[in-house]
């Protein structure tokens, strides 16, 4: 495997109502997917049930499940809160999840496409902004695709991988620990403030970078772990397991996500292969040499890894990139796939433009952009870098209004490199990905809305005419459900019986 395998981001967008001094999350997030799916879908999609019955977010990858009763509220996920919610004909998920809208992407095969159904997701929660508007419901929400409000909150963006259950999970927190660490300087979203409650005015590369307080555990909004143990792989897992990757930002350019899609894929294919064992990267102290990272933008910071070494970040992900060369060229010798070769090719030119002069990369990452914004700003004003004038670039580099974002007018001017067109975008909206089991569940959506009872990553739940019970179609195997498996039986099922009957479900 390269860096081709089923995967996904899920975002929570930062939100706000302008001129609402005590804003009621929960229900503007509500209001903003109600407003998409009254818009948008039809049938009942408009109120579909989420199929919850297969999840287990308090399963352990190290071998034990948390007791509810041990559990925070926050992390009983799959409690059907009544929130509101929609799956989407691309195969996505819209909805409520505690204080944010979140997009839940489809499940994917490679980077690329990774952004390019990311993308989508910031479109379709612009439109339902707009919508809440156009619909006459009072004041106008904003949305940003952020990490952090600056006054102690952060939320998510999570990425998902599936991988062989074969691989030990000690492997996993070996390797993945010191790449996550080292990763942020081309992952990085960028922040002005240091710290949770943000108590000093410096720049920092990363969004999330100081809300991580331990190395590894099952938490993701308190006590965040750099490795989360949440093992539910929404497939076969006694074949698969998911990580769940809830260290990286949320980034507007998409080279920043190519990359960190394409390259953790890599990392975790030569970790499968066994390709890295009986070696060794192991940072000795991981939560400081996170903060670390982030809190240099000159990427001079050198780490202590076990051995007496002192790395910094850069040394390590040319480390990464050395060794994933290798790999490739030994396992794919001449025959490597041009997606792969691509991250690859990238990867090494941006560690080499980012040894040259970091503060040359803005046309590609997300940190150095923001920070080029708000240095000129500041140079011009003669401001200091507490001004509020500051903070509030901060803020406008990732709203989601292309005629206010900051990055997405960069983007506008050719000043930060797009990777997909809006015709692509504007097509991911509405339609799946053709090359996983999204296909299924994004195309029945689209066909047949009104029988369809529930769905989740795993399931389809059809009501159907004349059935006293629910038919619960499966959908375990990620890589089934393709437009090339299935494309004929949905084009010769006239409605969703017949395609029920076909399946023989």
């Amino acid at each position: 495997m390269t860096v081709h395998r089923i995967m996904g981001i899920e975002t929570e967008y930062g939100i706000t109502v302008p001129g609402v001094r005590i804003m009621n999350a929960m229900a503007t997030s509500t209001r903003l997917v109600n407003a998409y799916a009254r818009n948008n879908i039809r049938g009942r999609q408009r109120n579909p049930q989420w199929d919850y019955s297969e999840e287990a977010p308090l399963r352990d990858a190290r071998g034990f499940d948390m007791t509810r009763s041990e559990a925070d509220p926050s992390q009983l996920t799959d409690d059907d809160m009544g929130m509101a919610n929609v799956i989407l004909t691309n195969g996505a998920r819209f909805y409520v999840d505690h204080a944010h809208p979140e997009y839940s992407s489809p499940e994917v095969t490679g980077p690329r496409a990774a952004v390019l159904w990311d993308r989508a997701g910031a479109t379709i929660m612009h439109r339902a902004a707009q919508y809440t508007t156009t619909d006459g419901v009072d004041l106008p929400i904003l949305l940003y695709k952020n990490n952090t409000d600056n006054k102690g909150a952060s939320y998510g963006c999570h990425e998902n991988y599936l991988m062989s259950r074969s691989t030990e999970f000690s492997a996993i927190v070996a390797w993945m620990t010191p790449f996550f660490i080292s990763r942020q300087i081309f992952t990085g979203a960028g922040r002005l403030g240091i710290g949770q409650q943000t108590r000093d005015f410096k720049y920092q590369i990363s969004q999330r970078a100081d809300f991580f307080e331990t190395e590894v555990g099952l938490e993701t909004t308190f006590k965040r772990p750099i490795i989360n143990t949440r093992d539910e792989p929404h497939c076969d897992a006694e074949r698969f397991r998911r990580l769940h990757v809830i260290v990286g930002d949320a980034n507007m350019s998409d080279t920043a996500t190519y990359l960190k899609m394409g390259t953790t894929s890599l990392v975790l294919s030569m970790l499968e292969s066994g390709f890295l064992d009986g070696m060794d990267m192991t940072p000795t102290e991981p939560v400081r040499s996170m903060y670390a990272v982030s809190h240099d933008i000159t990427l001079q910071k050198r780490l202590p890894l076990t051995g007496g070494r002192n790395w910094t970040a850069l040394e390590m992900q040319r480390e990464f990139w050395n060794l994933a060369s290798k790999y490739c060229e030994s396992e794919y010798a001449g025959e490597l796939d041009a997606e792969t070769a691509d991250v690859l090719h990238q990867w090494g030119t941006i560690l080499d433009r980012l040894q040259d002069e970091p503060l040359e990369c803005a046309d590609v990452l997300d940190w150095v952009a923001k920070y080029r914004l708000m240095d000129a700003y500041r140079t011009r004003g003669e401001l200091e870098w507490s001004s509020a004038r500051l903070q509030a670039i901060d803020l406008q580099y990732a709203d989601i209004r292309p005629d206010k974002g900051l990055a997405l007018r960069l983007e506008q001017r050719g000043q930060l490199l797009r990777m997909v067109t809006d015709q692509e975008i504007e097509h991911a909206q509405f339609h799946p990905p053709t090359d996983t089991r999204a296909y299924f569940r994004g195309e029945c959506l689209r066909r047949f809305p009104d029988e369809i009872s529930a769905a989740s990553w795993d399931s389809l739940i059809f009501d159907l005419p004349g059935k006293d019970t629910l038919v619960r179609v499966p959908t375990m195997e990620p890589t089934k459900g393709t437009e090339a498996l299935v494309g004929e039986l949905l084009a010769s099922a006239a409605n969703a019986s017949e395609l029920v009957e076909l399946l023989g479900a």
